[in-house]
């Protein structure tokens, strides 16, 4: 697998895998019919920087990141991560989140938060959670899924930096 910073061209086969993901409505706030116009803007035009990770096969799932708030909180980065169900299960996301954790040590960032984890998506907050991110704040009933009505979504969070300033 190569994890590689996507182009405007990779957009093509980054939508079959958006569209799949946001209309499902169970792990993205997006809207479930959102169209590809304001998915690539959401996905390859407001982030920083936009990553594939691929094989001989094709697109195995893709990544963002992007600064999480400007001024003072410009030192926190935020990272989106999308991975079809064909890919799911082969360490896709795992190598996706260890990448874009030495991108924003790169990029100089100190800290990586997301910002709205459905507690429903038992599979990502395991993962981030073994990938050293704790649960900081969790936000009740704040995300409608579309089956299990409105579930918490968490705030998870990862200093990236030791105390002495240096990069883990």
């Amino acid at each position: 697998m190569l994890i590689r910073e996507a182009t405007q061209s990779d957009f093509e086969k980054i939508w079959p895998i958006f569209r799949e993901i946001a209309s499902a409505g169970d792990t993205y706030a997006y809207p479930r019919d959102v169209t590809k116009e304001d998915g690539k803007k959401l996905w390859m035009d407001k982030p920083r920087k936009t990553f594939v990770a691929e094989s001989e096969k094709g697109i195995l799932g893709t990544y963002y990141i992007k600064t999480n708030h400007s001024g003072p909180g410009s030192h926190v980065c935020n990272c989106g991560y999308m991975v079809p169900p064909t890919s799911r299960g082969k360490g896709v996301a795992t190598a996706m989140c260890e990448h874009s954790q030495q991108i924003a040590r790169e990029l100089g960032y100190e800290a990586m938060q997301f910002n709205f984890v459905a507690s429903t998506n038992e599979g990502a907050v395991r993962l981030w959670q073994k990938l050293g991110f704790e649960i900081v704040g969790r936000l009740p009933r704040a995300f409608k899924h579309p089956l299990k009505g409105n579930v918490d979504a968490f705030v998870m969070y990862k200093w990236l930096k030791t105390k002495e300033g240096k990069n883990f």
